[in-house]
């Protein structure tokens, strides 16, 4: 599989995103849950042409939801992670899309239309933005880090206030940008020390699992345990070093 086709592809969404008119129609998929009509046309988009160039690939995607896989290749898109970001036009939203080969993500690619920038990740060959070799930080303790937050689960919100209280406590300071698969990228890059969240479906944190690996960093669940693609899961993703301190406090 030749990323560059794939990153052009995903390139192309740019346009979809950026249209205002179609984010401009919201439906509630559940509490605090939105989808629009630029989701489902980046799904679309990227669904077509993905099957015309590998079309023994079968597809998950957010907008059909988790089903089961039974290829030993699929591919995990979420077209638009962080769509309440875009509906603001907020500008940190991205398109994540990985690759699924046995069991393993074989393939990454993390597009932020805003910034222009493309983080992007092959397993074995290291991560990349914008065709530049990234690195997780070299941070050694959690006090020297600030650390990305996420609210998913609402029902959870008093245990995960509380959870967040005492990261804050220890490290520098803490940051919600809103979208998963950017907080994963931004940590692969070292621009922040790590990132959790209680509970992340395939499609959001994929992508970026494999980005954080290839730059050297670490992703487990919260009890330590390796995460699977076909499943939703706890999510904490950090440079390595400060992983055992940040999970202590999860």
């Amino acid at each position: 599989m030749d990323i560059q086709k794939i990153i052009e592809l995903v390139k192309l969404t740019k346009d979809l995103i950026k249209n205002r008119e179609m984010v401009a129609h919201v439906k509630e998929k559940g509490l605090a849950d939105y989808v629009t009509q630029v989701d489902i046309a980046v799904q679309n988009f990227l669904k077509e042409k993905l099957f015309i160039l590998a079309p023994d690939i079968q597809f998950l995607g957010e907008e059909t939801g988790l089903q089961e896989m039974k290829a030993d290749s699929f591919w995990i898109l979420d077209p638009v992670d962080g769509t309440t970001n875009l509906m603001h036009d907020y500008q940190h939203s991205v398109v994540s899309l990985a690759l699924c080969h046995k069991e393993e993500i074989v393939m990454g690619i993390v597009y932020d239309p805003f910034h222009e920038e493309i983080f992007t990740a092959i397993k074995g060959k290291g991560a990349f933005l914008n065709g530049h070799p990234i690195h997780v930080s070299n941070s050694e303790k959690l006090s020297d880090t600030i650390i990305g937050i996420g609210t998913a689960k609402r029902e959870l919100a008093d245990e995960n206030f509380t959870r967040f209280r005492r990261v804050f406590g220890q490290c520098q300071d803490v940051r919600r940008i809103g979208s998963a698969a950017l907080e994963l990228a931004y940590t692969a890059c070292g621009r922040q020390g790590g990132y959790f969240e209680i509970y992340l479906n395939p499609w959001d944190y994929s992508a970026g699992m494999l980005l954080i690996q290839e730059a050297g960093g670490k992703v487990t669940d919260f009890m330590g345990r390796t995460l699977e693609p076909r499943k939703g899961s706890s999510v904490v993703a950090t440079n390595g070093y400060i992983h055992e301190e940040l999970l202590s406090l999860l």
